[in-house]
């Protein structure tokens, strides 16, 4: 006959209060722990913000592994800024002494593991536009493994004249594969804007996007409850679409082609393809500096059209719109768009506000805009901005969804 083990189940029952001891500790601690790291994550973003002379933020602590990685990433890239030299913020980085020991590919290579899609953009951004790393978008092996973005496609552009051959055909990629994406994004807007305008007219066809709120809510307000709040909807209306007849319009793209208006030359490539075919549209591309170059014919091939033009040189904007006037048919169905930061070159600004007043008298609608892109950011000349709207045109800045909006508003008149 086996004797219970009392000593045994003592130890038990004196071994689960502990257990419970030690969790409700860890439990309380997990809290503690948590609120330690994000301090320390904390702290390390502001170490990376203000580089090796901020090491005192860390307390005596280190960077993690990552932060070390981000830390030397930034510091390749930002560690060369000659003002910081100048400014004694930073001597920790000796970037005259010889060679990197980190090339461009590596460097591209360690930012996509360390860093955010975002934030990898803004540094090569940063390090084609700030600091001229050019070969960013000339290198072969780095165009071979990088992600096209629109900030690689406004490199390309500016740099396609340092590349040979083999190299354009790598850099054409990224062209081809951006100039689709602003397409795809594009052409939506576009469709929804030249889809028809709503008629005042009864439809049979239920769709959402025709619904009727404002006849449909008149009709049924005898439907109302007080006690709920709610109005019964018994009948629903709705409006149809209909196609006008669409007149032939003009729309005469003047593009700026200096290196500050890279964004709006993409764009209007894209804007132009997307509107070129339309029904009721006929659309001009043209690009100036100095001389004006008409390239209509490669309207519907942004691709083919990117890669001809020629970025940076003087500016004669006078000499452009006159060109452009010069297109025009019927003035009161053409719609002159100039986009440019009007800062006139060669002094002719008062042939330009001549030139701008008399197409406003004769009817054609003249827009000015600064910039044209996602952004609609614009940086310009308001001086002579003001005296182009004073002389009839609109001035300001446009989406390319927005001009395209404008355009079918004009068109289906």
């Amino acid at each position: 006959m086996t004797m219970p083990d009392h000593d045994g189940d003592a130890t038990a029952q004196e071994r689960l209060p502990a257990q419970q001891r030690l969790a409700a500790q860890e439990e309380l601690a997990a809290p503690e722990q948590l609120a330690v790291q994000e301090r320390l994550a904390a702290l390390e973003r502001w170490r990376l913000v203000l580089g090796e002379p901020g090491h005192s933020v860390m307390a005596g602590g280190q960077l993690s592994d990552a932060g070390g990685g981000r830390d030397a990433a930034l510091d390749w890239l930002y560690g060369r800024d000659e003002d910081l030299e100048r400014r004694g913020i930073r001597q920790t980085r000796h970037g005259g002494d010889g060679p990197s020991l980190v090339t461009t590919v590596d460097w591209l290579d360690g930012i996509t593991t360390l860093f955010p899609k975002e934030t990898v953009e803004r540094l090569q951004r940063d390090a084609v536009e700030r600091y001229q790393i050019h070969d960013v978008v000339t290198d072969p092996a780095v165009l071979a493994r990088i992600e096209p973005n629109p900030t690689l496609l406004k490199a390309v552009l500016r740099t396609k004249h340092l590349m040979n051959p083999d190299v354009l055909l790598l850099a054409r990629r990224i062209v081809e594969t951006v100039v689709r994406q602003l397409m795809e994004r594009l052409a939506t807007q576009v469709r929804h804007a030249f889809s028809g305008a709503r008629s005042r007219n009864a439809s049979r066809f239920k769709v959402a996007r025709n619904f009727d709120i404002r006849r449909t809510l008149r009709a049924n307000l005898s439907h109302y409850q007080p006690q709920e709040r709610k109005v019964y909807v018994e009948t629903a209306y709705f409006v149809a679409r209909t196609r006008r007849h669409l007149d032939q319009w003009q729309v005469i793209l003047l593009v700026d082609q200096s290196g500050s208006m890279t964004g709006s030359v993409i764009h209007s490539a894209v804007t132009a393809a997307c509107l070129w075919g339309l029904p009721g549209v006929k659309t001009h591309l043209v690009a100036f500096d100095t001389a004006v170059v008409d390239l209509t014919a490669d309207v519907d091939d942004p691709v083919e059209l990117l890669m001809k033009v020629q970025l940076g040189g003087g500016t004669d904007i006078a000499q452009a719109v006159a060109y452009g006037a010069g297109l025009i048919e019927q003035p009161r169905r053409a719609i002159l768009v100039l986009i440019s930061d009007l800062y006139e070159g060669t002094g002719g600004s008062e042939r330009l506000v001549r030139l701008v007043g008399d197409l406003a008298g004769q009817g054609t609608k003249v827009l000015c805009l600064a910039a044209l892109d996602e952004d609609a950011d614009p940086a310009f000349d308001r001086d002579l901005g003001q005296r182009l709207a004073d002389a009839g045109a609109a001035v300001g800045a446009m989406t390319p969804g927005e001009l395209a909006a404008f355009v079918a508003e004009q068109v289906g008149r």
